[in-house]
């Protein structure tokens, strides 16, 4: 079966490939109220997860059935997590996770200096 070769990016694709990544960047939301930071440690199953939160609090989180088909989590994946008010001590619910180029302009902002803290990174 013949494979068409892959033609090299010509300087516009580039240019706009560029520019998708600074507004990513750009928009990279913070944590709001009782959110905090989480890097997912270990998936439980079905849509589970136990999540290191920033608090120093280790917490089973659990992706809304609004985010089920679209949020794919893997372990070691920055998370943002909003504590459950009855039981926030123990539970919570994953609400974005960063990809790995907001990822890393949080952390060269300083945002995550507390997770370096935990040698998670």
């Amino acid at each position: 079966m013949y494979k068409r070769p892959k033609t090299p990016l010509n300087k516009k694709q580039l240019e706009e490939r560029a520019l998708q990544e600074q507004e990513e960047i750009r928009r990279t939301p913070l944590p709001k109220d009782n959110q905090v930071f989480g890097i997912v440690e270990m998936r439980v199953g079905g849509s589970r997860m136990m999540v290191r939160c920033m608090d120093g609090k280790v917490r089973n989180c659990r992706i809304p059935g609004r985010l089920k088909n679209k949020l794919w989590v893997r372990e070691g994946d920055l998370v943002i997590v909003a504590p459950w008010e009855f039981s926030g001590n123990e539970k919570g619910d994953v609400i974005l996770k960063y990809k790995r180029n907001q990822f890393e302009h949080l952390r060269e902002r300083g945002m995550l200096k507390k997770l370096d803290e935990f040698g998670e990174l």
